[in-house]
């Protein structure tokens, strides 16, 4: 199943064989765009299914789209039961690192001072106890 999903950026100059499916995420404002878009859909003869996405608020250009392309285009209301509760991701607990280093507790080879005891002492000022 080949689908392009596609916005203005793709409305024009591409040239993509055998495209069945356009899911458009918004209508164009632009009527010839919608049909530069639904069109990736009948190269060479071919037909294809094309699906649009709208809002109430984004919807102000279908009737415009009709009536450029000569018919009605079916329309379907969503619901509230048709979406999808985000779920915030589950994390799963690990265990805390032993000795507060992680792993199994033990210096790598080649870190910090090599294991040995190389702090360096403070140096007392003159004159001070």
């Amino acid at each position: 199943l080949n689908i392009m999903v596609a916005t203005d950026v793709a409305a024009r100059g591409l040239h993509i064989p055998a495209v069945s499916h356009v899911i458009n995420f918004d209508l164009p404002q632009d009527v010839e765009d919608y049909v530069h878009r639904i069109g990736r859909t009948a190269r060479a003869g071919a037909s294809g299914d094309a699906i649009s996405f709208a809002c109430d608020e984004y919807v102000f250009s279908l009737p415009e789209i009709e009536q450029f392309i000569g018919h009605k285009i079916p329309v379907g209301k969503m619901d509230a039961s048709m979406l999808v509760k985000p779920e915030p991701p589950v994390f799963e607990h690990r265990a805390r690192p032993r000795h507060g280093r992680g792993g199994d507790g033990r210096r790598r080879a080649g870190t910090r001072n090599e294991g040995r005891g190389t702090r360096r002492r403070s140096r007392r000022q003159a004159g001070r106890s």
